[in-house]
């Protein structure tokens, strides 16, 4: 979970009041956070670090000083800033000359830019941390290590307008980055800077490079690595400023522009729009100046909040705890219509709202209450029945693997050679390694043997658990279904001997079966088989095609199948 290191007195200053060690642990859950660690009280309230943990991933507004605090703020029943005020769709579109022009070959490198310019008061040392603080955690926890956002800011004073954001040839252009005194190649960024080094795998493949110069063709920044020593490094007393992002996500990127203008605006600073052009449409039209409000409205009603929560809520204490979220509510008669902040885009169901109203009125304020029906313990049929055939597999001398159930597109998709129209997508993932539920389990058993290289064979392993893919006939959509699979690496590993495996634990699960052949890509075509049981089809089993094996870099034959228990019960 993420952790952020918190200024004090700016903490405290941005709350509008002070709190005791005790009280913050206290406020820290409407924020989703904890304290994690104290500060030296050695120093003086100016320079004592508080650093907090957030115990939740899908509220990056909360990974700043000035989030966590505005949170607090709005649950103890302060006023904040009217962010609507800022927003470029709503009233506050005056972009003078700022504009930066997008190069129509971007579209395929780094395709989408937003800009915005903040103005007021010069930036202080504690404020300063915190810009770079936020930079680091939106682009490396939500920005996906900067893949999908990166975030840069400028001195407006030394920028000529219009900016350009252009493709350049890497090995051609040159420029002093940060850090640096002496000029380099973008491509040499890659290899001899520190951040070259530590994000150059972003860039490395792309034939050219995105780059930010002004109309003195001054150079900003070399987007997503590194800023320009002259126009990029910012410091103590600095007044104006530019702030970009860049990414490969249009809705994204203005959600982390429409977070930092907010905790800007928390601060007093003045927020002014910067037009960014594109040659192509973003999804969210051309030209785009943030901050921009694009959050959509999501509905629940009385009735939900209080058969979910157990409670006996009014409408009138709904609205305060929903608001005490920064929300903005709407009611007519028992529904309930919800507008979140700019800053928010994580209601996605009425759960979500629902989830609001329970941390608006105060975790602690529910009283735990014991079950009022008596029931009798026991294990589900389908529990049952999976442990049966677990100690099947382990009579037969497989050994039990358990993994994760949501995982890359690479593994679940592109290793397995499938094409993907029913593997379900996460819509709001915080990294591209946990973006899709497992559609099956022999993925995640190659994972397991792609490791295994130096225990001895044969190395026979299998689970039996969870998957779930798209389904249109379900009412939700999707389906989710217990699955056994199993795998057996060896150098004579072929399918007849898997064929007698699979007979013997169909047997004494008690089933007839026959096989049919099938054309399933993750195995050798006419090496494979579709289990029929009852005359539908329960599971597959063959062996596992060379591609897929050097997809996962193994190097010993396999044989592989999966089992649908639901369908054997």
């Amino acid at each position: 979970m993420p952790k952020i290191e918190v200024n004090e007195k700016l903490f405290f200053n941005a709350i509008g009041k002070k709190y005791s060690y005790s009280e913050l642990e206290d406020v820290f859950p409407c924020a989703k956070a904890e304290l994690d660690e104290k500060p030296d009280m050695t120093q003086s309230d100016d320079e004592r670090v508080i650093k907090i943990e957030l115990n939740d991933t899908n509220r990056p507004d909360l990974w700043s000083l000035n989030g966590v605090a505005r949170q607090i703020k709005l649950h103890e029943g302060g006023k904040t800033v009217d962010y609507m005020k800022i927003m470029s769709n709503k009233g506050n579109n005056d972009y003078g000359d700022r504009v930066v022009n997008v190069d129509p070959e971007l579209k395929d490198i780094r395709p989408y830019m937003v800009a915005f310019m903040i103005a007021g008061k010069p930036i202080d040392d504690a404020m300063l941390k915190d810009i770079i603080q936020t930079q680091e955690k939106l682009a490396w926890n939500f920005g996906r290590k900067r893949k999908s956002i990166s975030m840069g800011v400028y001195r407006v004073d030394q920028i000529k307008f219009p900016v350009s954001y252009h493709a350049v040839d890497p090995d051609k252009t040159s420029f002093v980055p940060l850090q640096c005194e002496a000029p380099m190649t973008c491509r040499q960024i890659l290899t001899d800077h520190p951040k070259g080094k530590d994000f150059g795998w972003i860039l490395a493949d792309m034939k050219k490079f995105p780059l930010l110069s002004d109309a003195k063709n001054e150079v900003l920044s070399m987007a997503p690595i590194i800023n320009s020593a002259t126009l990029g490094a910012v410091q103590v007393g600095d007044k104006d400023l530019m702030v970009e992002l860049t990414g490969d996500n249009i809705e994204n990127l203005i959600l982390s522009a429409n977070i930092v203008a907010c905790d800007f605006a928390d601060q007093g600073y003045e927020i002014k729009p910067i037009l960014v052009k594109h040659p192509y449409d973003t999804g969210l039209g051309k030209d785009i100046m943030v901050p921009y409000y694009f959050q959509k409205t999501t509905k629940t009603t009385l009735k939900a909040v209080n058969k979910l929560l157990g409670s006996d809520f009014d409408m009138p204490k709904v609205v305060d705890a929903l608001t005490r979220m920064g929300s903005t509510v709407e009611t007519s008669g028992e529904e309930i219509t919800l507008s979140p902040a700019p800053y928010r885009n994580d209601f996605l169901h009425e759960v979500d709202i629902i989830e609001d109203v329970m941390i608006g009125c105060n975790i602690s304020a529910f009283e735990p209450r014991t079950p009022q029906d008596f029931t009798v313990g026991r294990l589900m049929p389908l529990t049952e029945f999976s442990r049966k055939a677990k100690t099947l597999m382990v009579g037969l001398g497989y050994q039990e693997m358990i993994f994760n159930y949501v995982g890359s597109k690479k593994d679940y998709i592109d290793n397995m050679m499938i094409d993907g129209s029913k593997v379900i997508e996460i819509a709001n993932p915080m990294s591209e390694n946990y973006q899709f539920i497992r559609p099956e389990i022999l993925s995640s058993l190659c994972r397991a043997e792609s490791g295994s290289a130096n225990a001895m064979y044969p190395h026979k392993i299998f689970e039996i658990g969870k998957v779930a893919y798209l389904k249109d006939d379900e009412n939700t959509g999707t389906t989710t279904r217990q699955h056994l699979g199993f795998l057996t690496a060896a150098a004579d590993a072929n399918f007849n001997t898997l064929a007698s495996e699979v007979s013997s634990l169909v047997y004494f699960l008690d089933h007839e079966y026959k096989v049919e052949e099938s054309s399933d890509p993750r195995f050798i075509p006419g090496r494979q088989a579709q289990l029929i049981v009852d005359g539908k089809p329960a599971g597959v089993f063959g062996e596992v095609h060379p591609q897929v094996l050097e997809n996962w870099g193994i190097t010993t034959p396999c044989v592989a199948g999966e089992l649908d228990l639901e369908s054997l019960m």
